[in-house]
């Protein structure tokens, strides 16, 4: 039977909101006579939360479960949930009772009825303090920006997906957050966004600190760069590295050739090593040239990757 629903719910430490949200999670299904299952992946959290997931899977078959020996991240909880993950649309959603299962129908009429590969959630009134609010919002800008992507609300947990978006992208490291970009550069580009109610936590305490803004920040260089130079290297540090060198050539020969003029007028000149611009283009053409050296190194190591030509392919029209 082909699930309507998979909805996927990483958890750290939530064992007080679980049996709360599984109960609401089921009406919502059963109101609207959806087909589903909830994977509840635990994160190596402290508390009893895998109990009680053990206990939701007894008195409901709907329920399934992963249980990390450790606490790896949310990005991981994703990846291992995306893998069990058999629904027709795969919703994501945060275990603490700040997102509402209430949104779920329309997130998957999104995705069933009007053709979106991915819709992300957009919280457009939060009940935060000013310090998450205001970085939140210098961040998703700035992620907007680079991505080309037009959403208000990238680290909102909860989105609804194809199955083939979940089946075709790898989460990791702490990636979660740019999952429309990951998205967007495995080939899935109608990308939607869906004001979902915020509600204020009823539970426990957050598990993120401000240091997620300055992760957040790096991690976003980090994944504009291999979307964009991930398999042609050469195109960034070798042009970077060819303009510094070129540059700091210039300047060298404008540093010798103002010696050799001021030489000729019989002026007397300080000698070529004492002028900071004849360390300056030194620094450029070295600094070039170890740029356009790493260039070259990331193509070999690009060239001899065994993914180099892993392409993902959606269909196929072959002779018979």
């Amino acid at each position: 039977m082909t699930l309507n629903v998979s909805v996927v719910v990483p958890l750290y430490n939530e064992d007080e909101s679980l049996k709360e949200l599984d109960q609401w999670i089921k009406k919502v299904m059963t109101d609207h006579q959806f087909t589903y299952e909830v994977i509840y992946v635990n994160d190596g959290s402290s508390d009893k939360s895998w109990q009680v997931i053990e206990t939701l899977a007894k008195n409901n078959d709907a329920v399934r479960g992963i249980c990390f020996s450790r606490n790896y991240g949310k990005s991981a909880a994703l990846f291992a949930g995306f893998e069990m993950a058999e629904g027709q649309v795969v919703i994501t959603m945060d275990a603490d009772l700040q997102d509402s299962p209430e949104e779920i129908p329309e997130l998957r009429s999104m995705i069933v009825d009007q053709g979106y590969d991915l819709v992300s959630g957009w919280k457009q009134k939060r009940y935060d303090p000013i310090s998450k609010t205001v970085p939140s919002k210098l961040f998703n800008g700035v992620a907007s920006w680079l991505s080309g992507i037009k959403l208000h609300d990238f680290n909102c947990g909860l989105k609804a997906y194809k199955k083939d978006v979940v089946k075709s992208i790898e989460v990791y490291g702490e990636m979660h957050r740019y999952i429309p970009i990951l998205a967007k550069e495995a080939g899935f580009m109608n990308i939607g966004e869906k004001v979902v109610q915020h509600q204020a936590r009823k539970y426990g305490v957050t598990k993120f600190g401000l240091n997620r803004f300055i992760n957040g920040f790096l991690d976003l260089l980090s994944i504009h760069f291999m979307t964009k130079f991930g398999k042609k290297p050469m195109h960034f540090f070798g042009a970077l590295g060819s303009f510094m060198f070129f540059i700091g050539v210039l300047s060298a020969l404008w540093v010798g050739g103002s010696k050799l003029w001021y030489v000729f007028q019989g002026i007397e000149a300080e000698r070529v090593t004492e002028s900071p611009y004849f360390y300056l283009s030194l620094v450029s053409m070295v600094l070039g040239t170890q740029l356009f050296l790493t260039g070259f190194i990331g193509e070999l190591v690009s060239r001899s990757s065994t993914e180099r030509n892993a392409y993902k392919v959606s269909k196929v029209i072959s002779k018979s």
